[in-house]
């Protein structure tokens, strides 16, 4: 398989679409849902699997730290991989099972395509205080952004903003992207969910049970679609936990004019940069390129 052949573009998939009319964004205000339903212990339980930092030395090179206040007495922690000030900035939210120093190997890898990579952690995870809850990683995604606008306008960063989720972190993304959307050029998914119910059932959640609807979810499809700016959703071939058909409906859904939709060949839920290699960042960093109006520079050959 060639280069060009790694990525391939799904054109047709067969899978129930949820369709939702977006909002103009100048008419855009702050929507705060009903996520009471997913706090209950049951569900918490499945949906996160915090642990701490064991790591307590610096971070590496080129990365600073940051406690960022969610609530009173409760600060999350976050880490910046840094590569110029000019770069575009990269806001990302993790899966479940991650924190933000799990992705010390990868932030350098955004650096050395020219991307500043900002990683930041839930409640309960890595060094951060606090208990997670869907309640609070939603409303603390909203500080969190607050937080890294102020810090990137006082370091002098002056390059645009994206905001990237993967997996569980893509309903912290799309709740970003679609309250604030004018802070954001760009939108980016990764192993991300549409609908909220078929995943809790694929994970063991007894919904009916817990009498959990499709509306007392995430709500993600609605989400974004009210988000017009550039999207690029990129997704496992053989994702096991969230299949590659819920990424196609958050691409239906999509309204952005320029969207992208990348699936790895041969990749699970959590390979698909093993799986990609190089070409996930250089994909990236060429929708970045794309939308910033950066012009691609050739990589100097190391001899």
């Amino acid at each position: 398989m060639s280069q060009n052949d790694k990525y391939l573009q799904i054109k047709q998939l067969s899978f129930p679409i949820y369709f939702f009319h977006p909002l103009p964004e100048s008419k855009m205000t702050e929507i705060f849902y009903d996520y009471s339903k997913l706090d209950q212990p049951e569900v918490l339980q499945i949906i996160f699997h915090p642990r701490r930092e064991a790591h307590t030395g610096p971070p590496p090179d080129n990365a600073v730290d940051n406690i960022i206040t969610v609530d009173e007495g409760i600060g999350v922690h976050a880490r910046f991989h840094l590569a110029g000030q000019e770069e575009p900035n990269i806001l990302f939210f993790h899966g479940n099972g991650e924190i933000v120093s799990d992705y010390d190997a990868i932030g350098p890898f955004y650096t050395r395509f020219g991307m500043n990579f900002l990683a930041v952690d839930y409640r309960g995870y890595g060094k951060s205080s606090g208990s997670p809850t869907v309640t609070a990683m939603l409303a603390d995604s909203h500080h969190i952004l607050d937080a890294v606008r102020d810090w990137l306008s006082k370091s002098g960063h002056t390059g645009p903003l994206l905001v990237m989720g993967r997996s569980l972190g893509a309903a912290a993304a799309l709740e970003l992207a679609s309250n604030h959307a004018d802070d954001f050029v760009g939108l980016i998914i990764e192993s991300g969910f549409a609908t909220t119910l078929p995943l809790l059932m694929n994970l063991g959640v007894d919904v009916a049970r817990l009498g959990i609807t499709e509306e007392d979810g995430f709500r993600n499809v609605r989400k974004i679609s009210s988000f017009t700016k550039p999207t690029l959703i990129i997704h496992g071939q053989y994702d096991e936990i969230i299949p590659v058909n819920t990424a196609a409906i958050l691409q239906a859904q999509s309204p952005a004019r320029a969207k992208e939709f990348q699936v790895v060949p041969g990749a699970s839920h959590n390979t698909v940069i093993a799986s990609a290699g190089e070409l996930y960042f250089s994909m990236i960093k060429q929708f970045c390129n794309k939308i910033c109006g950066i012009r691609a520079q050739r990589r100097r050959k190391i001899n």
